[in-house]
């Protein structure tokens, strides 16, 4: 199985900005996940103008949905100066959403550090309705 180090490797290497426009930059993130079936699938964020932007993760997130696939083992995101990030609102969702259980997807902080999806989300809107 992938390594923590190895996934956070890959995700370094999208987290590069390039200025495609005046108004568009790409890379300011990258990010890689690990599914459950032990495939990884990366994505780069990109900042456009007039709120028109994507997270890294929804890149590897929506790599990996067109692929068939749903559950993530693991996720890192990386910003530009090499550190971890925690997935934002927009995202923690969008693993939710993609797959329920994906509350047990790891999300790598560090070295270190390690949390659940759970953790990042412990109340969940979807459950007044379930």
């Amino acid at each position: 199985m992938i390594s923590n180090n190895e996934l956070f490797e890959q995700a370094k290497a999208l987290s590069n900005e390039k200025q495609l426009t005046a108004e568009a930059v790409l890379g300011y993130v990258g990010a890689a996940l690990l599914t459950e079936t032990g495939v990884v699938y990366t994505g780069m964020s990109f900042s456009g103008a007039c709120g028109i932007g994507y997270c890294g993760e929804t890149g590897a997130i929506l790599e990996m949905l067109k692929n068939g696939e749903s559950k993530i083992k693991k996720i890192v995101a990386v910003s530009n100066d090499y550190k971890c990030m925690p997935p934002c609102g927009r995202c923690r969702e969008m693993m939710y959403q993609a797959d329920r259980e994906n509350l047990n997807t790891e999300i790598i902080l560090g070295n270190d550090k390690v949390i659940t999806l759970k953790e990042l989300l412990p109340e969940r809107w979807q459950e007044l309705w379930e």
